[in-house]
């Protein structure tokens, strides 16, 4: 794991330095407040992998383009923009190792400052004077939005079907990573057949992400997660490990299972209980092996593009997305 870690940050460092840059120079809140609040989350140590996608996804394409990083910086505010809310909405108190926004600011400004983040992705998109573009970021607001309420209507809800939780996910988390993809090859001008490879590849790698994040939520520890053990249970969100292993429970091991999940105040015994039938069950295995499917898909839809460094981090990229510790 840390080889792959190591080796896609030796190859992407000066892309990220870029990112960096643009991502403090396109901010530009009038208010210092809306900085620090932004700030407390984003230059907390994220990934950068929604903004390093669309420069890889037009370079990939053939164009070096020096202004795509200011574009990159629209799913980057789009992504902090999702968590503060989230966090708001989910009375999360750990994110990236750190108290949320919504602890150190209040509910009321982190609230703001994801509605002013939103409104900053949607203006520089509107600066790339592209229709495709805005359409691309607008749509992808809509398809979170709705990705969020569905699952919060299902919230705690055992019978929550693998395909509806997909369904979620792919609106939730992936819908960001497949547009940076799609945007970075409409930048570059590329043709419909790259065009869709990487829209394809970002599906499929978004899935990937958000299906490893939800293992590691039975399998890591704070340190590494950076937010509690158990997080996303306590908050109600049946996830594909907990989804598979009800389904093939007996209907002991079950019951005891809905009653451990529909506990937000379970103890730190009874989730240890809870991971012992999810490993009897085969829900993590089978979580692994749906993730890896898809991290087979993502590096068949860059098949048509030629050999090049470009595509070796992409490549790279997938097996990151599931292998990763946090």
């Amino acid at each position: 794991m840390t080889g792959i870690k190591q080796q896609l940050l030796s190859m992407v460092l000066d892309d990220l330095d870029r990112i960096e840059t643009a991502l403090e120079s396109n901010l530009t809140p009038h208010l210092e407040l809306v900085r620090k609040a932004a700030g407390h989350l984003m230059f907390a140590g994220g990934k950068r992998l929604r903004p390093l996608l669309i420069v890889l996804s037009a370079r990939i394409c053939g164009h070096e383009i020096p202004f795509v990083t200011k574009f990159a910086s629209i799913f980057e505010f789009l992504h902090t923009a999702t968590l503060l809310h989230d966090d708001v909405i989910d009375g999360a108190t750990m994110r990236r190792g750190k108290p949320v926004a919504n602890a150190v600011f209040g509910p009321s400004v982190t609230v703001l400052t994801g509605d002013f983040l939103l409104a900053r992705a949607l203006r520089i998109a509107a600066e790339s004077e592209s229709l495709r573009i805005i359409e691309v970021v607008s749509a992808m607001t809509e398809e979170i939005s709705q990705g969020e309420i569905h699952q919060l209507i299902r919230k705690g809800d055992v019978s929550i079907t693998e395909d509806e939780y997909m369904d979620v996910i792919r609106r939730k988390t992936g819908v960001l990573i497949q547009g940076a993809c799609k945007t970075g090859a409409i930048l570059a001008g590329a043709s419909s057949e790259a065009e869709n490879a990487l829209t394809q590849y970002g599906d499929h790698l978004g899935l990937v992400f958000q299906i490893a994040d939800d293992i590691l939520d039975y399998t890591a520890d704070t340190d590494e997660l950076g937010k509690i053990v158990g997080a996303d249970l306590r908050e109600g969100k049946l996830t594909l490990p907990v989804i598979h292993a009800l389904k093939a429970a007996t209907a002991t091991d079950r019951q005891r299972m809905e009653a451990i999940v529909a506990n937000p105040d379970f103890t730190t015994e009874e989730f240890a209980e809870l991971q012992g039938l999810l490993h009897r069950y085969g829900g993590i295995e089978y979580a692994k092996t749906v993730a890896s499917d898809h991290v087979k898909a993502a590096k068949k839809s860059l098949e048509m593009f030629e050999p090049s460094e470009t595509k070796t981090i992409l490549s790279l990229m997938a097996d990151y997305a599931l292998d990763r510790r946090a």
